[in-house]
């Protein structure tokens, strides 16, 4: 009879110590993970808006009744740092889900231990198809924002050719891309030269409008270099129609100060990086100048989720966002958190089933999806914008859609 009531009393404690944990589980906060390049552009403003996302997830009761936390690490723009904060943020600071990125490169090293854990991931960045061909078709727990190069090359095909059809004295048949010699630069310049071989055969994008392309690269300020008059030369005695370069926001200033120095004067001058330097509308350098990318301040005007957040990061962080990047990161919060909510459960499986259906109104005027791409499962966004830097301040130009201006032609010093 003692053993009975021992064996009762010995059950009763173990189902309180595990109820007990159950409850405290349930009393930790969901912690989100994120990899960013602090000292960029790019990688700062994107944390910010992570932050802003979490803050605004908090203050309306967090999720699942559980409030988030998120841990971000600096990948210093690092291929090797990059990897380290994955397995540090699984091992040490033991998070639920990864998210955030921006440098192809880095994130190329990261995919290998991304695929040791497997644990949900929602990655903002990397434009490399050689990092999608990484990740491989069987990575279901993997989600993907930023559209692939590719994708990019095909929407800014689409992009000009609707724009010279619409304007009669704009010509893009001569294109020169200079890139900068790193991942980034270097599989863009790869999808152009694609791009361009289709063409020839009068197929692609860029089928009706592109004659002939060239390109010639370059080392970006970012990693070391700032030196572009050869390159500008170069570029000068090809004579394009079309000049864009691919680098980062560290090249922004000096590409265009050395073009004036060596008379280079293209009609259509356009910058590619993921992000421009703050408040870079202010330089007189920056008039006509076009430019790539997913948003502009000038959306807030057309879009009501971009006034939003527009409004709320300026009063949370005290500074205007500069870069796509910083409603790419707030996006990647709340579409996660969308998702969880959607799901009801932290449970891997239904968590992904629930992902993959879900749809997020975004800050960047387009509703962010999930459809397969040519490798993944699960990619976001799929197209980029054309913008232009217009009397100190970032328009839209296409999709004529989300239009806040028309283009200024022909650049000019």
């Amino acid at each position: 009879m003692k053993r009975n009531n021992l064996l009762i009393v010995s059950l009763v404690l173990i189902l309180a110590f595990t109820f007990s944990l159950s409850a405290l589980a349930q009393d930790d906060p969901i912690k989100i993970g994120a990899v960013n390049p602090l000292g960029d552009i790019t990688g700062r403003q994107s944390s910010k808006a992570m932050e802003l996302a979490v803050k605004e997830i908090n203050d309306n009761g967090g999720l699942l009744g559980r409030k988030v936390e998120l841990v971000v690490i600096d990948s210093e723009f690092k291929p090797e740092k990059g990897a380290a904060a994955i397995d540090k943020l699984a091992t040490v600071d033991e998070v639920d889900f990864f998210v955030g990125g921006m440098s192809s490169g880095v994130h190329q090293a990261q995919i290998p231990t991304l695929k040791k854990y497997k644990k949900i991931t929602v990655w903002a960045g990397a434009a490399s198809h050689k990092a999608e061909e990484a990740v491989g078709p069987d990575a279901d727990w993997y989600f993907h924002l930023h559209p692939w190069d590719y994708q990019q090359g095909a929407s800014y095909g689409e992009g000009w050719t609707e724009i010279v059809k619409e304007n009669e004295e704009i010509d893009v048949g001569r294109v020169f891309l200079a890139y900068e010699e790193g991942a980034f630069g270097t599989d863009s310049f790869e999808a152009y030269k694609s791009m361009f071989e289709s063409a020839q055969e009068g197929e692609g994008p860029f089928a009706e409008i592109m004659e002939d392309f060239a390109g010639a690269s370059f080392k970006s300020a970012a990693l070391g270099g700032g030196e572009y008059r050869a390159m500008l030369r170069q570029a000068k005695e090809y004579d394009p129609d079309l000049f864009i370069w691919a680098g980062y926001d560290a090249d922004a200033i000096g590409l265009l100060a050395q073009s004036r120095e060596v008379g280079f004067e293209p009609p259509l001058f356009v910058g590619a990086p993921p992000g421009w330097p703050q408040d870079f509308e202010a330089n007189p350098l920056s008039d006509k100048v076009i430019l790539y990318g997913m948003w502009a301040p000038a959306l807030k005007e057309v879009n009501e989720q971009a006034a939003h957040f527009w409004d709320a990061y300026i009063k949370m962080h005290g500074e205007r966002p500069a870069t796509y990047f910083a409603p790419l990161g707030y996006t990647n919060i709340m579409y996660l958190a969308k998702g969880i909510r959607n799901a009801g459960t932290l449970e891997k499986g239904a968590l992904i089933e629930s992902l993959k259906n879900t749809e997020y109104d975004s800050p960047l005027g387009t509703t962010l999806k999930m459809t397969p791409s040519n490798v993944i499962q699960n990619q976001g966004f799929t197209s980029q914008k054309i913008l232009q830097y217009q009397n100190g301040k970032q328009h839209v130009i296409w999709p004529f859609d989300l239009a806040t201006s028309e283009i200024e032609y022909p650049y000019s010093f």
